[in-house]
């Protein structure tokens, strides 16, 4: 708790009776005297805490950004709430169930099946350190595991929690890692047996209770044991007090044993009809729980997977038979009849009773004696014996006790068995144990066996505060801090109570000796001799019972029945019974032979007779000795072995707890979960590491966590430990509340969080430093945003004014013009009609005289002149008449024509009038516009012709008539109205052309519209039937498409599964080397094994003759012997998996017939289509690869004949290898002979000198010793000149490899002909000056004449004219080819030399052979080819440039085969001279499939090489490598620090390191000529390994699940990412195999709070399935206390979204898939004639053809 001053706004702890801590805000400051706090509870409500003598300060609660953490002992503040808290948090909103404690393991139920368990998760955590990933059960089973085999010493594991906790699961599960990750070294699957036993003891040990439906109902301690290589070599199991009583009675709503409710529901088997079962609510026994049957359980399934481990464990079937018939046997004895007498003081039992009938005939005794024996007992006095009737409660008890003696009887057997099972003869080296023990019990009413369980949990405490105490003590010292005394509750006491002398079990044993002791008898001897004890108490109310102060609460003990289950009472005569029983092979009767051993078989014959009272007697009491040890006397000397057996192992401790009692998924009762935390000692350790300094922090991760609180002339210097110092002498003013370690800082308890707060307000006040800054730019910016829009605005609006201005002065302007033209224009008109009126008032006036003056004349007869008649009769008087009729024809002309314009209009209204109407419509519209503008033209010339004349006339008029002004002025108004009648027909015609241009633009707009629809029609009406036309080629498509894909799916999973079938093969070729190894070590030890130590030593060249012949003779018989049986076994271990793949290659060949023949008729049908019939012939080159793939499994069975056929040849060279090591061993046995002397026993002895030569052997080779050492002198000196010789040579090499370096790099510059010119050239000049150094210094002699004739062709440097591209290779030189061109080739002496150069020089003899047809030579060449590859990748196993050197060699003589093979379809791209050198006479197609079979197993051991290399730089590369710098945050990590966060690890890689490796992989592929398209294959394969591996790390560690990461791990992919598109391999889909890892590195980075960003997580994480996202989701931890937690509320919004997925349910990702690999053609351009062999191959032997 806290003490002194409390400021406001901290957080604190109260209780609360419901929820026993409640968390509240302190709203006040509080002063040391104040009464009271005042605090703010979570929902806002105020509380007023009283704080007096009674009510401590509350406890302070931890910063958010402790909370949640993996380890405990990480929290600053270490209490009781603190502790709950975190819990919960982790278990409710994060889903963890395991969460560390220290030492501890804490492990929630959640009752729920997990994903957390597969065998990916095992392999995940496998060579891991605690630290490293999430709390997990295989973490503790990891450590224990590594530490038995680096400090070879023995490990336990203790698994405790209440009934229901989880305990047997954990076991189980800690028992499959150990099985998993130490396979035995043997054939005999012991880990496999270690797992059968679990459903065995799970039926006949487990039951359902009302706290667990599969409650264990014993304690368990199994041993696993470990040879030195840390692989399993057998098992132990020991028990503890079996829960006997629950075989005859159940409490309400529990079950008996699960084995007798198996058998019930598979008696309708066959093999059980003769043991007279149903169902269970027959049974007495199976049916008082009222509740024989288990939700999502099903018992006939169950009882045969407990069959199954019976027979896998090695039990016989007749044992079975036997185990069930004695089950069966206890449920009828459940249901026999007991009838009362008359006189009610006996009772008995019906012979007719068919249970009872049943149950002696099941286990074979008498049914007389038995019903007789069940009724009465026997009385043993001083004088004689007595026989007794039994009451019914006393016969009811003892077929009660008779039925728990036989069940416990077989539980021991079957216990016996599985362990015998579980034994092998291989030497234990160490042991792993693993304890699965009760917890603390504590019931309403509490007997003897919870009494037993809390005595033992009492040992195991004391054990763990021991432990934690030393451990403590240890670390203390290690750091060189000052030891001080703990204070911590030592049970001692309460342990003495137990079992120190006159303690309660001592008392009770000696109340059960007393003839007539009682339960009330032995309670008040304990209230005499314990009252008082600080550890015992006597209730109030009661004198039957007692209570004891546990460690963790008091507990009342009810004392009846504590003497009854103590004495384990079971009447000797019914054992008696039973021992006699008849059943076959004697199984019932062995079952309680052991308890009876220490009786005399005399003294058993004499109890036979019941008239010998006195020989009776002293047999009872001898069996009474050795029989009666009590129940709590026995269970205190296994428990003290039990502790023996932990203190001198390791502990590690796994608590269970359970979070409630309903058993609902994810449900956390705090008061049951403290109960039990008190209960487990989990608050214990929190109690001793509180005592001390709680927090530790290694100088490294305090640096770079507190370093924003350090000084800058502090970060200058170098040694951060003086930092850290610095900083803590500063910060923290008390010196007790830190001490400096060694390696690391030790804190008192809330130190921590005292600096976490220094730290949070150093960052909130750069935080508001940060944001005062950018907040003032962004306002800056803000603001000049604003004023240059406010500027720009009132730019553009001046501009607008001005021009709205500039454009009323112009209106302005333009109105006062229209103003005065129009004032104008009216004056003028007004002017213009004065004179006009004049004028025609004027000739009115005029006409009216001239009329007069006409009518005059006509009245009075006046006569004109004759020159006035013609002018007065002209046709000039008629014209004005005329040309009126004629313009009032046009007009009603036009007017008839609107009309019918009208009535057309109306009628075009259809389409098809419209169409008729286009036809002529056009030309009958220019005729009348032609006859318009005709009858226009012809009344305009008419009307200007005449206008002339009267003009002409008028003009003469007026010359003539000057003097009649009156008729001129007539003449004049006649003249203007012609004008004005003219004018107007101008303007009717006007108007009738803009009428007609009108007309005919609607018209044309009508037509250019109708036009349009049509077209819009048509075009619709095509593409609809485009689509309909499309629609169904596409759908068509579609349905080939997909027909394709499933082809090319079921296609690569035919390629995958061959490619498996490939590694079995290949693993059953490696199991064959091993048993043939086995077979030469055999040879080589005949008469005894020779120790390493004499090994080299033996190893002479000498060639002395054998001085014991008849010793070699019989080693050699012997060893034939064995040979012939172990060649016999091979044989048939070979024949047996040759015989399946010959039928499952028939089978995959039909199948692969059949699925062709179905594609050529869906082809045929379907040939039509141009792109389906490509398709189709894309898939049939598909499948007809598949078939050349295929095809491999033919050559397996040739290889495994020609194995088999090679083994009777190496049958005699094994023969002389066994007689020369016999040789070597006599000859060389005085060297020896003093260490054999320590070893070897007498009869040893006496075998080797079986036949009396061995004296004089020894006499006669001491002398063959002398010539040895004089020997091995003159070695030596020829071995130091020789190394001074070579030395000189080392120096000249180095000289000539950066000269071939030199010219290598010049050469990959040049085209592939000139790189072969340039290597030919180069290799010509090296070869001269090699010639030329051999003649200077003849270091190394001439080999023979061939070898020179070679050389001196070699010299010439030219390449013979009628050289065909093959070499001659002879018989007896064809083992020196494979030898120096494959098994002693070194890929550096080719290295400057065409790339694939042994390929070529093989093929160029396998060429000659064929050319010769010598079909025997063919064979052999190329099968000792690959039987020298496959002895160079097995010695060379882990050498990643061999590995790939022989794949390229290997890949290019397949396709060099392939190439030459004269098959139309490899030879496209050959040249007539490639065609030349095509084979004549044989078909290598079979050996071509064993070559691309080779090739696979080679790729694997590429692949399974690379990924060992680059496997364990993975994690701290990808996930903890810090490329941007200052980016991550270091939290405490409590007890169990992480490795990878120390300084300098070893372990520690950056991400340069993987690229660099990744460099070197490529290089040596593309150096050694490897097909592009299998480095693309390599790649992809090891990005995904990089992918599984950083992934499965990454949802396996909270402390990686955070922001900063995800920006360090999208960084680190990207530089991947670059790599891959700096070598061009983009398309190999490596890229593609990182989505999930970059998927997983953008969730981190996401926001995570509304529904938007759940759908934007769910639409891109596509490559995650819903697990892996809720799983990152969950671990996601804030690094500050600025970040945000995710919310529960998001991840089921999360998972509401991701619905609809069909995810797999697994987890992690197969880091060990392999992708199936491909090994595509690829011809080469270089020709056999061109190709130049070096001298330094050594292969002059060949000759050139």
């Amino acid at each position: 708790s806290a003490g002194g001053e409390l400021c406001n706004f901290i957080k604190v702890w109260i209780p609360d009776p419901d929820e026993v801590w409640r968390s509240a805000e302190i709203i006040k400051d509080y002063k040391e005297g104040d009464k009271s706090l005042h605090l703010k509870l979570e929902d806002e409500t105020l509380y007023e805490y009283p704080v007096d003598q009674g009510n401590k300060l509350p406890f302070l609660r931890n910063p958010d950004i402790l909370v949640g953490e993996n380890d405990l002992t990480a929290l600053s503040y270490l209490h009781e709430p603190a502790v709950l808290h975190s819990l919960k948090v982790r278990f409710l909103e994060s889903n963890h169930i395991y969460t560390y404690c220290g030492i501890v393991l804490v492990a929630i139920n959640p009752y729920e099946q997990m994903p957390i368990y597969d065998q990916d998760v095992i392999y995940a955590y496998r060579d891991q350190n605690t630290g490293d990933m999430d709390p997990h059960i295989f973490a503790v089973a990891e450590e224990a595991y590594k530490q038995m085999a680096r400090d070879e010493k023995n490990q336990s594991i203790i698994v405790s929690g209440e009934s229901g906790a989880g305990k047997t699961v954990s076991a189980k599960h800690a028992m499959h890692f150990f099985a998993t990750v130490g396979g035995s070294a043997s054939e005999t699957n012991i880990e496999a047996k270690v797992l059968a036993s679990n459903p065995i003891m799970e039926a006949i040990g487990n039951a359902k209770t009302t706290r667990n439906d599969n409650s264990s109902r014993f304690g368990k301690y199994i041993q696993i044991g470990f040879d030195k290589r840390s692989r399993i070599t057998g098992a132990n199991m020991r028990t503890y007090l079996l829960e006997k009583s629950r075989v005859v009675f159940q409490a309400e709503a529990e079950r008996n044993y699960h084995i007798f409710y198996q058998l019930c529901a598979s008696a309708s088997l066959p093999d059980f009809k003769d043991l007279g079962l149903t169902c269970a609510e027959d049974f007495f026994y199976t049916s008082q729980g009222d509740n024989t049957s288990i939700d999502g359980v099903d018992d006939a399934d169950d009882f045969e997977k407990t069959r199954h481990a019976f027979t896998l464990l090695g039990v016989k079937e007749s044992h079975q038979t036997t185990i069930f018939r004695i089950i069966a046997a206890i449920l009828h004895l459940g249901n026999v009849e007991i009838q009362v007498e008359e006189d009610g003081d006996a009772c008995s039992i019906s012979s007719e009773d068919e249970h009872l009938n049943k149950f002696c005939s099941l286990l074979g005794v008498e049914c007389s004696q038995m019903q007789h024996w069940l009724c009465h007992y026997k009385l043993v006095t001083m004088a004689e014996t007595y026989v007794k009737s039994m009451s019914v409660q006393q016969v009811v008890n003892a077929r009660n006790a008779l039925a728990k003696h036989i069940y416990a009887q077989l539980f021991s057997w079957i216990v016996q068995h599985v362990n015998k099972a579980m034994h092998t003869t291989v030497k234990q080296h160490s042991f792993i144990g693993v304890l699965d023990i009760y917890g603390f019990e504590t019931f309403e009413v509490n007997s003897f066996e919870q009494f037993c369980i809390n005595y033992a949990n009492e040992k195991l405490q004391q054990q763990f505060n021991l432990h934690v105490f030393k451990l403590e003590q240890e670390e203390y010292m290690k750091e060189g801090i000052p030891w001080t005394l703990i204070d911590f509750c030592d049970n001692q006491p309460c342990i003495d109570l137990i079992e120190m002398k006159l303690g309660i079990l001592d008392l009770l044993d000696e109340e059960c000796k007393v003839p007539k002791g009682t339960d009330q008898n032995w309670a008040q001897k304990l209230y005499d001799q314990h009252a008082s004890s600080q550890h015992f108490q006597k209730p109030r109310m009661s004198n039957a019972s007692f209570i004891i102060l546990h460690f963790t609460d008091k507990v009342e003990y009810q004392s009846e029945g504590f003497l009854e289950k103590n004495r384990d009472t079971v009447y000797e005569e019914q054992i008696n019974i039973l021992k006699t029983s008849k059943v076959k092979y004697q199984m019932v009767a062995d079952l309680f032979q052991d308890e009876k051993d220490a009786a005399p078989t005399t003294s058993m014959g004499k109890g036979t007779s019941k008239i010998s009272v006195r020989s009776a007697r002293p047999v009872v009491k001898a069996a009474n000795k050795e029989h009666k040890k009590m129940v709590g006397h026995q269970f205190r000397n296994s428990l003290h072995l039990l502790m023996e057996t932990l203190n001198a192992t390791t502990p590690h401790y796994v608590r269970c707890i359970k979070p409630n009692d309903e058993k609902l998924p994810f449900k956390f009762d705090p008061v049951r979960v403290v109960q039990q935390l008190r209960a487990c000692g989990v608050l214990e350790t929190i109690h001793i590491s509180a005592a001390g300094f709680p927090s530790r922090w290694s100088y490294h991760d305090f640096f770079n966590r507190y370093c924003v609180l350090m000084k800058k002339r502090d970060l200058s210097k170098n040694d951060k430990k003086q930092i850290c110092q610095t900083l803590l002498e500063d910060l923290i003013t008390d010196p007790d509340k830190f001490q400096f370690g060694r390696t690391k800082i030790f804190f008192r308890a809330g130190q921590v969080a005292y600096l976490e707060k220094l730290r949070a307000v150093k960052f909130r006040a750069a935080t508001i430093t940060i944001q005062k800054t950018v907040r003032g730019w962004l306002q800056r910016v803000k603001y000049k945003r604003l004023r240059q829009a406010a500027i720009v605005i009132q730019c553009y609006t001046r501009g607008h004014l001005a021009r709205r201005l500039a454009e009323h002065l112009r209106r302005m302007r333009a109105a006062f013009i229209f103003q005065k033209q129009y004032r104008m224009l009216q004056i003028l008109r007004a002017f213009q009609r004065v004179p006009t009126a004049t004028i025609t008032m004027q000739a009115f006036a005029r006409g009216m005289f001239v009329r007069r003056i006409y009518h005059k004349v006509q009245l009075h007869g006046v006569h004109h002149p004759p020159e006035v008649h013609p002018w007065l009769a002209g046709p000039h008087l008629l014209l004005p008449g005329q040309g009126c009729a004629k313009f009032l024809q046009c007009y009603y002309r036009h007017m008839k024509a609107r009309q019918e314009l009208k009535a057309l209009k109306i009628e075009a209204c259809s389409a098809q009038h419209l169409k008729k109407l286009n036809i002529g419509m056009e030309n009958k519209v220019n005729k009348e516009y032609k006859l318009l503008n005709e009858q226009l033209s012809t009344l305009m010339s008419s009307y200007s012709s005449e206008v002339e004349k009267l003009k002409k006339e008028l003009a003469q008029y007026q010359q003539s008539q000057w003097g009649d002004s009156s008729q001129l002025v007539s003449l004049q108004e006649e003249v203007g109205h012609l004008q004005l009648k003219l004018e107007k027909a101008n303007s009717e015609r006007k108007v009738m052309e803009d009428s007609y241009i009108k007309e005919q633009d609607l018209l044309r707009r009508l037509i250019s519209d109708l036009e349009e629809e049509n077209a819009l029609l048509k075009q619709e009406k095509e593409e609809l039937d485009s689509s309909i036309l499309c629609q169904s080629e596409d759908e068509y498509a579609r349905n080939t498409v997909e027909e394709n894909i499933q082809m090319r799916k079921e296609l690569e999973e035919e390629r995958s599964r061959y490619q498996n079938l490939v590694k079995e093969y290949s693993a059953l070729e490696q199991r064959y080397d091993r048993l043939w190894d086995e077979i030469i070590i055999i040879q080589e030890e005949p008469g005894h094994r020779r120790n390493s130590s004499n090994q080299s030593s033996l190893e002479s060249d000498s060639n002395y003759p054998s001085v014991s012949t008849s010793e070699t003779a019989d080693a050699e018989d012997r060893t034939q012997q064995v040979q012939v049986q172990s060649m016999g076994h091979a044989q048939g271990e070979v024949e047996s998996p040759r015989q399946e793949l010959e039928s499952e290659n028939r089978k995959l060949k039909n199948e692969l017939d059949e699925l062709r023949k179905a594609i050529a008729d869906q082809a045929i049908q379907n040939d039509s289509s141009s792109d389906i019939e490509d398709n189709y012939n894309l898939l049939l080159n598909q499948l007809k690869s598949a078939n050349e793939e295929l095809e491999v499994r033919k050559e397996e069975v040739l290889i495994l004949r020609a194995q088999i056929m090679k083994t009777a040849q190496q049958k005699e060279m094994a023969t002389n290898l066994v007689t020369e090591r016999v040789m070597d061993f006599v000859f060389l046995f005085p060297l020896c002979c003093w260490e054999f002397t320590d070893c070897l026993s007498d009869a040893d002895w006496g075998y080797l000198n079986e036949d009396g030569e061995l004296g004089l052997a020894y006499q006669g080779l001491k002398q063959v010793a002398r010539l040895l050492e004089m020997q091995l002198q003159d070695q030596r000196r020829e071995h130091e000149q020789e190394v001074e010789a070579l030395k000189n040579q080392v120096d000249v090499m180095k000289e000539e490899q950066e000269k071939q370096q030199q010219a290598f790099l010049q050469t990959l510059e040049r085209l592939p002909e000139a790189q072969v010119e340039f290597g030919l050239q180069q290799e010509i000049t090296r070869l001269t000056n090699e010639n030329l150094v051999r003649a200077t210094q003849a270091i190394v002699p001439m080999r023979g004449r061939r070898w020179r004739e070679h050389n001196v062709q070699v010299a010439v440097q030219r390449k013979e004219k009628d050289f065909q591209g093959m070499l001659e290779c002879y018989n007896e030189d064809e083992p020196l080819l494979i030898q120096n061109l494959v098994t002693d080739l070194k890929p550096e002496a080719v290295s400057a030399t065409v790339p694939c150069l042994p390929a070529y020089i093989l093929y160029m003899c396998i060429r000659h052979a064929d050319y010769i047809s010598d079909e025997q030579k063919v064979h052999s060449l190329l099968t000792s080819t690959m039987n020298g590859i496959k002895k160079v990748l097995k010695k060379n196993n882990n050498d990643f440039q061999m590995t790939s050197f022989w794949l390229a060699n290997t890949c290019r003589l397949l396709h060099c085969l392939k190439q030459y093979s004269g098959d139309a379809g490899f030879m496209t791209q050959n040249t007539p001279k490639q065609n030349e050198h095509c084979l004549k006479n044989f078909d290598l197609s079979e050996y071509c499939q064993v070559l691309s079979h080779l090739s696979v197993q080679i790729y694997q051991q590429l692949i399974k090489i690379s990924e060992g290399i680059l496997q364990p730089m993975i994690v701290s590369a990808v996930l903890e490598n810090e490329s941007i710098q200052g980016l991550s945050g270091i939290k405490p990590m409590g007890y169990r620090n992480r490795s990878s966060s120390m300084p300098d690890g070893d372990s520690s890689y950056s991400l340069d390191e993987i690229i660099h490796q990744l460099n070197t992989f490529h290089s040596i592929m593309c150096d050694q000529g490897l097909d592009p398209e299998v480095v693309q294959q390599v790649f992809k394969q090891l990005f995904y390994m990089i992918n599984a591996v950083a992934l499965n790390n990454l949802l396996l560690r909270k402390d990686v699940c955070s922001w900063s990461t995800g920006m360090q791990l999208r960084f680190n992919i990207s530089q991947l990412e670059e790599w891959l598109h700096g070598k061009n391999l983009q398309q190999s889909g490596a890229a593609q195999t990182l989505d999930p890892l970059i998927q997983a590195a953008q969730l981190l980075q996401l926001k995570k709070k509304t529904s938007e960003d759940a759908e934007a997580i769910c639409s891109l994480c596509t490559s995650l399935t819903t697990q892996q996202i809720v799983k990152i989701l969950n671990l996601y931890t804030p690094v500050n206390e600025f970040e945000e937690r995710v919310t529960v509320a998001f991840i089921r919004d999360i998972q509401k979204h991701l619905q609809e997925r069909n995810d797999p349910p697994q987890l992690l990702l197969d880091f060990k898939h392999i992708f199936p690999v491909l090994f595509p053609f690829n011809p080469s351009s270089i020709t056999m004639d061109s190709i130049h062999i070096p001298a330094s191959l050594n292969l002059e032997f060949l000759k050139k053809v």
